[in-house]
């Protein structure tokens, strides 16, 4: 399975419209539909926000778009298929138009659309698509050197994130990694691992 590295956006200009792709690797339906929600909001003015998700979560495929307004099938169903074609997943796309006064007519629409989606991805480069989970890392404070140098030390090799860090009486740090961590980390001495 596919899908992209990095969150990233692109702009163009067709006949006066402005068009603009925002893109995001996302694991979840919510994560999705929070992105997509938060580029509406930076957008309040545009013509059109034109969304797409396509998600697997939880071994169920979600893949959901709509034309935001633009004539049926012109808007969101190019962008789709760009999707299709690419065999990406997990991804979220909004592409965001502010109309210029010239008509583009409904090949003009599906062809800008779809170009928007065809950037966005290749922009943000497609990838192979690897299962991460999230950890909770409970230790003492004496340890925090060892503990930072080892996930430092691997951040490319396992893809960690460190989400959270808090610090009472001991040192809790939440993360998101590859699954083939957990080994490693249950490896570690005088540290509490659960995987949620």
């Amino acid at each position: 399975m596919k899908t992209v590295k990095k969150e990233t956006i692109i702009e163009f200009e067709e006949k006066k419209s402005k068009f603009i792709g925002y893109i995001k690797p996302v694991s979840t339906v919510i994560e999705a539909e929070k992105f997509i929600d938060s580029i509406k909001k930076m957008h309040p003015n545009a013509t059109h926000n034109v969304p797409l998700y396509r998600v697997v979560e939880n071994g169920q495929e979600y893949f959901k778009y709509n034309d935001d307004g633009e004539p049926s099938n012109t808007a969101g169903k190019p962008m789709a298929e760009i999707l299709n074609i690419l065999d990406v997943y997990n991804v979220a796309v909004v592409a965001t138009r502010y109309f210029g006064g010239i008509k583009l007519g409904a090949g003009g629409l599906i062809r800008n659309y779809a170009k928007t989606a065809k950037l966005a991805v290749n922009e943000a480069e497609i990838v192979e698509y690897v299962e991460k989970s999230i950890f909770i890392l409970d230790y003492d404070y004496e340890y925090t050197s060892e503990i930072e140098t080892f996930l430092s030390a691997n951040m490319g090799k396992f893809g960690i994130e460190i989400l959270e860090k808090n610090y009472s009486s001991r040192v809790t740090m939440k993360i998101s990694a590859n699954d083939e961590i957990e080994n490693e980390l249950n490896g570690l001495q005088k540290i509490i691992v659960i995987k949620m």
